[in-house]
């Protein structure tokens, strides 16, 4: 099986989000193509802003088993806090993360 990309992940998400909410669907039917992804992507924001997550975080928790969420969002807040030049301690700090 080949490795989802990114936007791949990402629309898996988003398909998966929506089965969670109907009564979005319900409300946005009447919209374009286009609005209804703009809408469905702020909703899954919201969402992802009230569960403490930042949406890439969300996209990881719908497409993985909660196993697999925490260690694979370990390795990205790692990756972050690296490529920030952050110390991992200062970033958990930062970033409310308990490790």
């Amino acid at each position: 099986m080949t490795e989802l990309t990114q936007e791949q992940r990402h629309e898996q998400a988003l398909e998966k989000y929506l089965l969670d909410v109907p009564d979005l669907k319900e409300e946005i039917k009447d919209l374009s193509p286009d609005d209804q992804k703009d809408q469905i992507q702020w909703a899954f924001e919201d969402e992802a802003e009230a569960q403490g997550l930042q949406p890439w975080e969300l996209t990881l928790k719908y497409t993985s088993t909660p196993e697999e969420f925490e260690a694979q969002r370990l390795v990205l807040h790692k990756e972050a806090a690296e490529v920030l030049g952050v110390e991992w301690e200062e970033y958990c700090e930062m970033n409310n993360l308990v490790v």
